[in-house]
């Protein structure tokens, strides 16, 4: 993080920024996709294993990607959590491009879609993941 006392990287307007009605309302929203809206107001710190990994893939969502990439987003969660982010997933999937890399193949069938298998960076095989 680079910040200086003066110029486009000053401390200052990140100090006393004031949150625009249109930066409120991408917020709220993305706290709606995330599953996170009722949690507003909770330090990320007190947040679950699963609920944090949905704030990181809010903070993504944040800067409006056109491709999102995400590395075993399951690792370590519950298996609520784990069914909650693979409907979280598709439901972004409507809206972004979406490659999951994972080796959880239950969490994987539970997304439904084409399924890539590499090895040593080559495509293996692709298709349903029973076809896999």
């Amino acid at each position: 993080l680079m910040l200086a006392l003066k110029g486009p990287r000053s401390i200052f307007p990140a100090l006393f920024h004031r949150r625009s009605a249109a930066e409120a309302r991408q917020i709220d929203d993305i706290l709606g996709i995330i599953r996170l809206g009722d949690k507003r107001d909770e330090l990320a710190a007190n947040l679950s294993h699963g609920q944090k990994q949905w704030l990181e893939i809010g903070m993504l969502l944040a800067q409006d990607p056109k491709l999102l990439l995400v590395d075993e987003p399951v690792a370590g969660m519950t298996d609520a959590e784990t069914e909650e982010t693979a409907r979280l997933l598709r439901d972004i999937a409507r809206d972004h491009s979406v490659i999951v890399v994972e080796h959880d193949m239950h969490f994987v069938r539970e997304l439904g879609v084409k399924v890539t298998c590499l090895h040593e960076g080559s495509v293996l095989s692709e298709g349903s993941l029973d076809f896999v």
